[in-house]
């Protein structure tokens, strides 16, 4: 991931595209809202169509991992 970046200096750590300060989770809440790439890039004229795809692709490699919910008080 080239384009996302992780910096605790960044953000207080939170997944970015890079030479931003653009949250990953802001793209992906964009998207999951049913805002079209298109509608994201205007609203963040400094991204590119492949930085909205790479935090999609990121989310993706998240999901690869193992999660376990349990019941909590």
């Amino acid at each position: 991931m080239e384009r996302i970046i992780i910096d605790p200096d960044i953000c207080n750590g939170t997944p970015v595209i890079k030479g931003t300060r653009i949250p990953v989770q802001t793209v992906l809440e964009f998207l999951g809202a049913g805002d079209s790439i298109e509608n994201v890039l205007e609203e963040y004229p400094s991204l590119t169509r492949d930085a909205v795809l790479q935090c999609l692709q990121f989310s993706a490699v998240l999901m690869k991992h193992h999660f376990t919910l349990e019941e909590v008080a």
